[in-house]
């Protein structure tokens, strides 16, 4: 699903726990992210990284950590990305 506004397009991914930190890595390598988050299957936002255009990959080490441990604890849950 996406949604565009004026400055920001918006895409939702449905993934399982265990495609979850694939996902997410695979997005931010695409580039052009301004915000993630990450919800459960009920919609509830379970974490947010805001992303910057300079972000470059040792700072993104404590974002995937957190990914994996997300991953771990749900089964299914959605992706959405908000993108410049």
């Amino acid at each position: 699903m996406a949604t565009k506004t004026k400055s920001a397009k918006t895409e939702t991914f449905e993934v399982k726990g265990s495609q979850l930190l694939e996902k997410v890595k695979q997005l931010v390598h695409e580039g052009n992210i301004r915000r993630l988050m990450i919800k459960d299957k009920n919609g509830q936002i379970l974490v947010e990284f805001p992303l910057t255009l300079g972000v470059v990959s040792v700072a993104l080490v404590p974002v995937f950590a957190a990914v994996g441990a997300i991953a771990a604890l749900v089964t299914e849950c959605s992706i959405v990305v908000e993108k410049r």
